[in-house]
């Protein structure tokens, strides 16, 4: 092994990241690794903490799903507190939250994963971005994607009391009921998100499955794993970002198993690597089998793909005629077991199912503004201390999000954990840049734009560093000593 190649930092992903890649004497990848140097103590620093501050505590984790943490951990403080929410603050709660998905998802495609498609895997990196973006679809686009985020992020400062790190939630309701002036305004600006996802998904149709090399690489291998997949679903199996049970299939769409979230411990377990600061959970009755594909292995993904792979259906129609226009596409509408679709395992496909998503949450959006007791003035409810467990779930848009509280008499919190998007994908986003450094470089030889297509590997996944960081027993640390002018290595320092 003669020869290391470190991508540092990784671009175009929330938090920060870098990716070791290592060599044979051949000039042939060994070994590829993603690698979190950053940590967010939250778990730790948490204890001691008022379970009832969580909520505002949690969605300092990062700057970019600040509202996935804090209605998961509201959440969390119903069943802690035992006060299940209202039914007016949970439409509340879950308007915000579909406001939530539209601007997160609205971020991605255009900001972070989609230059990769819209201006082009191999275009010089001072392209690869918004501008670069704008340029390729028309000014008048890139005005569109702002005022999408501009007014749903005004609609989150008006029902969350901010724009960024709301503070609404309360155990069991929420702090302020919605006017029919704002209900109006959020009736408004759905039929617009509507709109808004329906020109994104053309848009995607028009360059990238239009495109006969885009396609092929959505399609073909060097992206594909067949891991197991994670999402919450209803009762008609459909997505669900704020409730209902969560679906596991196996590679083959077989239900593997259905669980409330209160019983991820008996699910779900956590395996740690001493080379980042990311744990890499698993399907605790398969185990922990290394980075590898297959039934065999406890790998699963919890992505917007793996989403629809779980569902039977999507609960609003424009979403649905999409969700089968997918399947199709793949050959999987169908064909799997009991006649539901096949899995999907083609990753690049992700970026299609988020804008299914995007869609699906602007509906959802609609349904909820357009309910007839939106306005109701009952959000809130009066709450006692107890000792007990509190555990909350939702969909963020990057994976299964899990809130885990434990509290005494006096509401004081002995333990935390925290279960993040990010985290559940840990082992899969791995994998995919191995196989990708292994399908692209050759004979060691490299470029920018093979370099850009290994972090195409992980950019799918849209990952949050921030907030997936955690670490077990005594922290691993790595200090690199270089030149300033060459960036020679000059001494490195380890622990743990």
């Amino acid at each position: 092994m003669n020869q290391r190649i470190t991508i540092d930092p990784i671009t175009r992903l929330e938090g920060h990241g870098r990716i070791e890649i290592f060599l044979d004497d051949a000039g042939e990848v060994v070994s590829a690794y993603f690698q979190v140097p950053e940590l967010r103590g939250f778990e730790s620093f948490c204890v001691g903490r008022q379970a009832e501050e969580m909520p505002n505590i949690t969605n300092r984790i990062c700057g970019v799903c600040p509202e996935a943490h804090h209605i998961a951990a509201a959440k969390a403080l119903d069943e802690l507190f035992g006060t299940p929410c209202l039914p007016a603050a949970a439409r509340i709660r879950e308007l915000i939250y579909s406001a939530f998905f539209v601007t997160d998802h609205t971020t991605h495609f255009y900001c972070l994963g989609g230059p990769d498609f819209i201006v082009g895997p191999d275009a010089p990196k001072e392209e690869r971005n918004i501008l670069g973006v704008i340029r390729k679809v028309g000014l008048d686009a890139g005005k569109a994607v702002i005022a999408c985020r501009a007014r749903n992020h005004e609609l989150i400062k008006k029902l969350g009391g901010r724009g960024v790190h709301l503070c609404g939630a309360l155990p069991g309701g929420w702090s302020v009921a919605v006017t029919p002036e704002i209900a109006d305004e959020a009736r408004q600006i759905a039929r617009q998100n509507i709109e808004f996802a329906l020109f994104s998904l053309e848009t995607f149709h028009r360059i990238v499955l239009g495109n006969a090399a885009y396609r092929d690489l959505v399609q073909g291998d060097l992206y594909a794993h067949q891991t197991y997949s994670m999402g919450t679903v209803d009762a008609h199996n459909a997505p669900n970002f704020y409730d209902g049970t969560i679906r596991v299939v196996d590679p083959a769409g077989n239900e593997f198993t259905r669980y409330r979230p209160q019983e991820y411990l008996d699910h779900i377990a956590e395996h740690v690597e001493p080379w980042t600061y990311v744990k890499f959970p698993y399907l605790k009755e398969i185990g922990w089998k290394g980075f590898v594909d297959g039934p065999a292995s406890g790998v699963y993904q919890a992505t917007p793909l793996a989403r629809l792979n779980v569902a039977d259906r999507m609960a609003t129609p424009r979403a649905q005629a999409e969700f089968e226009r997918f399947f199709d596409a793949f050959g999987c509408r169908g064909t799997g077991p009991g006649g539901r679709n096949s899995p999907v395992h083609h990753r690049l496909a992700t970026h299609w199912a988020r804008l299914i998503e995007l869609l699906y949450a602007a509906e959802r959006m609609q349904e909820l503004a357009d309910h007839p007791d939106l306005c109701d003035p009952k959000v809130r409810q009066a709450v006692s201390c107890r000792a007990g467990v509190g555990i909350g779930s939702v969909e963020a848009p990057r994976g299964t999000l899990t809130h885990h509280f434990t509290c005494d008499e006096h509401g004081i919190l002995t333990s935390v954990n925290l279960v993040v998007g990010t985290t559940n994908n840990n082992a899969p986003i791995g994998m995919s840049i191995a196989k990708a450094a292994k399908g692209l470089i050759h004979k060691g030889v490299v470029s920018d734009g093979i370099l850009n297509r290994v972090e195409m590997a992980f950019r799918l996944y849209d990952p949050c560093c921030s907030c997936a960081t955690h670490a077990i027993g005594t922290a691993p640390l790595e200090v690199t000593v270089r030149r300033s002018d060459d960036g020679t290595i000059l001494d490195r320092i380890s622990r743990g």
